[in-house]
């Protein structure tokens, strides 16, 4: 992508912003019956505080030094880094074009009073195997723990190719917009979930997947 497109997306009324953020809420039940309040997913009981593959990771409580010696490094976060907080790694190592286009709607959804917080961007390899272990200690087998957790070779957040965006309303918001900036949700039961679809600035996202295990790029 040579350019993301600024495009001011209309101001979100308040009845219809509570309208989304109902919906969304209700969507987060119907994904994990333990989800916070914030649109974060359920967490593990790992000494790691882990969630899905493409699930929240905001305020770990291993930050530093975590569960296997998982630090900021390898791409935990404390609480409440934003999408312009290049000093840690989880931002830094995502892709420039994605993290140009997140930028670029981040600056643009400030105007409605909203900010983004990157709940999870790029993760090392050592981090995405935690987070695998848990899942499959939480889940107790590996197809359910692959709707939510990808290994190291599969995960676009090891490749840095993406961002878990949160709370609900950014969230809401980049559900509505996000295709301006060519900004896309890839799995339906990952609301938080996004990567760059260049193409959809122009032609709309395309339909997510149900859940990661739909998607060709996890069948390597």
């Amino acid at each position: 992508m040579t350019q993301t497109t600024r495009i001011r997306p209309r101001r979100i009324l308040a009845t219809g912003a509570a309208t989304v953020l109902m919906a969304s809420a209700a969507i987060a039940g119907i994904v994990a019956s333990q989800a916070a309040s914030s649109g974060e997913a359920p967490t593990f009981s790992s000494t790691v505080t882990p969630a899905f593959d493409d699930g929240p990771h905001q305020g770990s409580p291993g930050v530093p030094g975590g569960a296997g010696g998982l630090t900021e490094a390898d791409g935990i976060l404390p609480d409440g880094v934003g999408v312009f907080d290049g000093e840690y790694p989880a931002v830094a190592n995502i892709h420039a074009d994605l993290l140009k286009a997140v930028r670029a709607a981040a600056d643009d959804a400030s105007a409605d009073g909203i900010r983004f917080i990157v709940n999870s961007g790029w993760r090392s390899a050592a981090y995405q195997d935690q987070l695998l272990q848990d899942a499959l200690a939480q889940y107790g087998s590996e197809s359910e723990a692959a709707r939510w957790v990808l290994t190291a070779e599969t995960s676009a957040h090891v490749a840095g190719d993406a961002i878990d965006i949160g709370p609900v309303d950014a969230q809401s918001w980049l559900s509505q917009y996000g295709a301006a900036y060519g900004l896309c949700q890839t799995y339906a039961n990952e609301m938080w979930h996004f990567e760059l679809r260049p193409e959809a600035i122009t032609d709309g996202c395309p339909a997510s997947y149900s859940d990661p295990t739909e998607d060709p790029r996890t069948q390597r």
